[in-house]
Formats: structure tokens, sequence, C-alpha cells
């Protein structure tokens, strides 16, 4: 999952940043909120942590304009500010949940969990079963049969990202642009790498490489 946080207070925004990409996310960090507004507009996140008061433009005008224009993203609201009228302003532009600094950072891993899990009509089941391959994303845990099998933080991002679609063909650029933030200027083939490591690890047949296209995750035979 591709995270975007908008949030001038820099050591907060990298701290949050450097826990959120320790729990498995694709964080993308500003300060600014026309910047914020753009990256938002242009890019593909699957929810947006927005601090309300913020230089250049404000969160809540920020989060106005993404709902007139369409956008449904999952948007968790920061501000130093206190007071039921600041909650009801924010949800009323369309954020979908609030917290007041300072907060806990245990707390906020909890509500951005909440939150993509119930993306959409509720959010779809976080268990994933595929033959006798089970993926659970919210525990992150995979299994082949019964057996655990033990995979890294990025390893377990591309397999999430081909799971949430298996049987369909998932690029290797949508993989990158979910999985690698978006200052990631290396080599793109690192998919390859990691590709190959989950082959390694589950077992050849589960990933095809369909050539020119991505790959498509199948169950297994």
């Amino acid at each position: 999952m591709r995270l975007l946080i908008v949030e001038d207070e820099k050591r907060l925004a990298l701290s949050l940043a450097k826990g959120l990409t320790a729990e498995g996310y694709a964080v993308d960090v500003v300060h600014d909120g026309i910047d914020g507004l753009h990256r938002a507009s242009e890019g593909t996140y699957d929810l947006i942590v927005l601090d309300i008061m913020l230089p250049g433009m404000n969160g809540y005008r920020i989060c106005s304009t993404l709902r007139a224009a369409g956008n449904e993203v999952p948007i968790l609201m920061l501000t130093a500010k206190d007071g039921e009228y600041d909650e009801a302003e924010g949800l009323d532009t369309g954020a979908d949940d609030y917290l007041t600094k300072p907060f806990s950072y245990v707390v906020l891993v909890a509500r951005v969990k909440a939150l993509l899990r119930r993306r959409g009509n509720g959010g779809p089941s976080p268990l994933h079963t595929l033959g006798d391959l089970r993926v659970d994303t919210a525990a992150r845990r995979v299994f082949r049969g019964e057996d655990e099998v033990v995979l890294t933080t990025k390893e377990f991002a591309v397999l999430e990202q081909l799971v949430l679609r298996a049987g369909e063909v998932v690029s290797k650029g949508d993989i990158l642009e979910h999985v690698w933030d978006f200052a990631y200027e290396g080599d793109p083939n690192i998919v390859e790498v990691y590709v190959s490591t989950l082959r390694r690890k589950l077992g050849a047949g589960l990933i095809k490489t369909v050539r020119g296209a991505g790959y498509r995750l199948e169950a297994p035979r």
C-alpha cells in the first residue's frame, strides 16, 4: 500500500514515514499544502495522512478539493487544535478519521490499518486463499499448507500487490508505484529480483511472467 503524508513539521513527518515504512508501506512525504494537493491529485495513493495547519493551503481545503474532484482516497486528518468544532469541520470536508496532536504512534498505525481495511464497501477481507496459499494482509503472515513462510517487509509488499489482484496481470510499474516510494530512482528491475525471491520461497509455479505485461498470481497446482 502507498501512503502520502502531508505534514509541515518535518521531524514528525519523517518519523511517521520511517515508522510506516517499517510497517511495510511505501510512503511519500510533502511539507506544503499546495504540493500536497498536487501530489494527491496526480499520484495513486491508498491513504493520505493530512495535517490541517499547512503553509500554502490548509488541510480542510485540500480535503474538500479532492472530494469535489471525485477522489475518494481515505484521509486521516492531523491537527494540533482541539475541540468538537475542528473535528466536525474536518469530517464535514470529507475526512474519514481525525487525530489530535500529540497522539500515540500505535494509535495512528491502528487508525491507518482500520481505514485501509474498510476502504470501499467495508473493505476486502484481509484473508486471501489461493489453492494451498494463504495470505493474511492484516497480520502480514503467509502460509503454504500448514507451513508458515517468512517474508521480509518488501517481499510481503510485492506479494500483497499480486494477491490483491490474483488472476490479473499486474505490471512492473504498478508494483513499483505501490511498494517503492516516489523518490525511488533505482533500477526498476528490482521488481524482478523480489519476484524471483518469492518464487524461491513460495514455489516456482505460483507467479507467472506475462511477457511484456507483468506478472500474474495463479493458484498452485
